[in-house]
């Protein structure tokens, strides 16, 4: 029944839309006034009826309807003046407005209408939006900004700890989060086994993740969706800025294609760690090589009011050598061709054709046993998204994706005169499609639902050899597919629904039910951004993941919406989920299917959210008490046991002062029970060697860890072409030593003992400058 509910609940609504009056609509984009750029998530609304209100979409593109008359239009979005015009609308209307930025000390004083509610009057739950400027004064190792690091400042949302971007979402694993960059698929968004995110901030428009209450829009992985778009570049006038810091530079350049119509915007980032390798003395450094590269680029051309059309892509790289012993490099290609057309000022229309390749590289250098270990992750993805503004109380969207899947799990190949063998592992294809329909629908002006069903299929196909496998790993089946037949066909339905009830213009009370699939699993067993990942498709042995969320939340506004404060209970039930067995054999191997486990999971927990959002002084205080758990036949006995990823409390608190107009201090302070570990509970000897007896799974823990980073941004007085500034940072203010890993050995020292040696990554304070310039 409750797989109904959505389809029911759209048709007695769209019931109600063909009796309405005869309305008007004004439609049209936000923009920046002067870039150009268009602003995602602005609001517009007729000051007369507050009701006939509407959002940009990701492209700002916006629209409402109303009965005819006169009315005043606000047009509103952080961090810039209020926009008001008067309009008649006797007719259909296309209003495009732009927005003027203003000043951190203009901010302080701010009209009440141009500070919305819409976290209260919304349905949708576990979102976070992430401002671009706040993200850039926050202190970070090494200067280097990081999205993927400030997302796990935000409570629910947790860090795989120190030199990692790799993060858990209530619960979930690291591979169950979707990373979309200009909606193409980022496989592994890690640079420096971790260190820094594949993300250069200055190429950043939007950062938006959600935790639960998922848009139908979205699918294809069980705890979050990060979703973040590149800046389309400035279409007034050509503008170059960038950064040189200790560890890397960047540059961007943007300017018109055509003035008003087109842009480009190019951005560029390189580490130059290698170079002060090769300045060492050390014959083993100065032959090594550590460094990464990075490269966003977009062009967009507005053909008319109607028609737009977008081309972006996103191009890194790492590589990590060690003089002629060891060489590894992997990096990640994306490119996306977006057409946006309006076929009606109630109908937009946006089609993508999206690339995405994930591909990594080890080589062995030694010239007597040189092999080289390749392996790669390719999409190619067809979208038809559509958005229909059908009343003033009703914005639909619904689609069709579909994507095809390539992934080499990976091949040897050796010198002739190594002792290793040539290996080759077989291709995998697949195609994952998905069709949505979802709702938006403002039942009153207390009551907002949203709603929506999603249809998801995974076809796994050949050519290939696939094989069945009993609980202990032997094979029990094998079979021959050819090119395009059809292996094994997965259908799920996923259905989505949130509310928002409204108790005044400053509370409500939210409650959210979202079901997720996921059919692209990666295997590893280890806690790091490891470049050596495998991904597997949902097989004749691997079952779709699913995970089924429930949640509810009492939001508050305060003094004009100037703070806010959120509480959210969240559970996760999760089935299918992926382990591997002990001692297990997962790269380069033809069955490694045969190496795995198969159980569920569930996970629960709170979550609180203080935020100041306006004035000089602003920042936020985020606490999360959760629990994650799995279950597996094979591990402890069938018995639940805490999930890696299980941290009972989780704090992070963030605070930003604009001291005056050229000085802004900024720190944070987070803290974190320990990891969940597995350590030895007793040892023997064999032929002189010291083997250990293990503890259940993750049966201990590390130790809790905590560190505060401060900063301090100097901002020169602005010139006529040029403007710059000093950021100073120092992570790790007072030298804490947070575990990275603690390993066991027999003791140096005392005969028959066991000491436990405890591996830090940064036991010092962190030191960084960073001169910002842009001219």
């Amino acid at each position: 029944m409750y797989k109904s509910l959505p389809i029911l609940l759209l048709l007695a609504s769209l019931s109600q839309v063909s009796f309405a009056q005869k309305r008007y609509s004004l439609s049209g984009t936000l923009t920046d006034a002067a870039t150009g750029e268009t602003l995602i998530g602005a609001t517009v609304k007729l000051q007369e009826l507050p009701q006939a209100n509407s959002s940009s979409n990701a492209y700002g593109y916006y629209a409402l309807s109303a009965p005819e008359g006169r009315y005043v239009v606000i047009g509103s979005y952080v961090g810039y003046k209020t926009f008001t015009d008067t309009i008649s609308l006797f007719k259909d209307q296309v209003l495009h407005i732009p927005l003027r930025a203003q000043n951190s000390l203009e901010e302080v004083v701010v009209a009440s209408h141009r500070r919305n509610n819409s976290n209260i009057s919304s349905p949708q739950m576990g979102v976070e939006k992430l401002n671009m400027s706040q993200i850039n004064q926050l202190p970070v190792v090494l200067g280097e900004q990081d999205v993927l690091k400030s997302i796990t400042l935000m409570p629910g949302i947790k860090t795989s700890g120190e030199g990692n971007t790799g993060f858990y979402v209530r619960g979930g694993g690291a591979d169950q989060n979707l990373i979309l960059l200009d909606e193409a698929t980022v496989y592994n968004a890690a640079h420096l086994l971790g260190f820094f995110s594949t993300f250069n901030s200055d190429a950043i428009k939007d950062v938006s993740i959600y935790k639960g209450g998922m848009p139908s829009e979205y699918g294809g992985r069980l705890s979050s969706v990060l979703d973040i778009k590149m800046n389309e570049g400035n279409n007034k006038k050509v503008t170059v800025q960038g950064g040189v810091g200790l560890i890397a530079s960047r540059i961007k350049v943007e300017g018109p294609l055509v003035k008003d119509k087109g842009s480009f915007m190019i951005s560029a980032r390189r580490t130059y760690a290698d170079l002060f390798l090769k300045a060492s003395k050390d014959s083993t450094l100065n032959k090594s090589t550590l460094y990464f590269y990075d490269i966003n680029a977009k062009v967009n051309y507005r053909f008319n009011d109607k028609n737009a059309l977008y081309l972006s892509g996103y191009f890194g790289k790492d590589v990590l050598g060690l003089q002629d012993v060891f060489g590894t490099n992997w990096g990640n290609a994306t490119g996306t061709l977006r057409f946006n057309h309006v076929f009606s000022s109630k109908l937009f229309s946006n089609t993508s054709l999206i690339y995405s390749n994930y591909n990594y590289v080890i080589e062995g250098l030694d010239r007597t046993d040189g092999f080289k270990i390749t392996s790669k992750i390719m999409d190619f993805n067809v979208k038809q998204d559509f958005q229909y503004y059908a009343a003033s109380n009703h914005a639909l969207k619904f689609g069709l994706h579909a994507t095809r899947h390539d992934i080499a799990p990976g091949d040897i190949s050796t010198t002739a005169s190594s002792s290793f063998n040539d290996k080759h592992v077989e291709h995998r294809y697949g195609y994952e499609m998905a069709a949505y329909l979802g709702d938006e629908w403002k039942v009153s002006p207390k009551l907002s639902v949203m709603y929506g069903l999603r249809l998801s299929s995974m076809l796994l196909t050949g050519p290939g050899t696939y094989s069945s496998y009993d609980e202990a790993g032997n094979i029990i089946d094998a079979r021959k597919y050819s090119a395009g037949e059809v292996v094994k066909n997965y259908m799920n339905l996923e259905p989505r629904f949130s509310l928002s009830y409204m108790l005044n213009e400053e509370q409500s009370i939210k409650a959210s039910y979202n079901r997720n699939t996921q059919n692209i699993h990666l295997l590893t067993n280890s806690t790091s951004a490891s470049p050596t990942d495998l991904y597997v498709m949902s097989s004749k042995n691997i079952k779709p993941e699913i995970a089924d969320q429930f949640s509810a939340g009492y939001f508050r506004n305060f003094k004009d919406n100037t703070y806010e404060f959120s509480g959210e209970l969240y559970y996760k039930n999760l089935q299918n989920q992926i382990d591997y067995k002990d001692a297990a054999q997962l790269l380069v191997n033809q069955d490694v299917e045969s190496q795995l486990l198969y159980g569920s999971g569930r996970a629960y927990g709170v979550e609180l959210f203080f935020k100041k959002k306006y004035g000089k002084f602003n920042g936020w205080v985020g606490y999360t008490l959760s629990k994650t758990e799995r279950k597996f036949e094979g591990i402890n006995n069938g018995n639940y046991f805490p999930a890696t990823q299980d941290r009972t409390h989780d704090v992070s608190v963030v605070a930003i002062y604009n001291l005056n107009e050229s000085w802004t201090l900024s720190s944070n302070f987070v803290y974190g029970t320990g990891r969940a570990v597995t350590y030895p509970t007793g040892k023997y000897n064999v032929g002189g060697h010291t083997t250990y007896s293990y503890s259940d799974r993750n049966a201990y823990r590390q130790p809790a860890s905590h560190r505060l980073d401060i900063a301090a941004t100097y901002t020169a007085k602005p010139g006529k072409y040029f403007t710059s500034s000093w950021t100073f940072g120092v992570y790790n203010v007072y030298a804490q030593k947070d575990p990275y890993r603690i390993a066991f050995r027999d003791s140096k020292k005392v005969p028959n003992a066991t000491e436990a040696v405890q591996t830090s990554i940064f036991g010092v304070p962190i030191p960084s400058v960073t001169w910002n310039f842009k001219f």
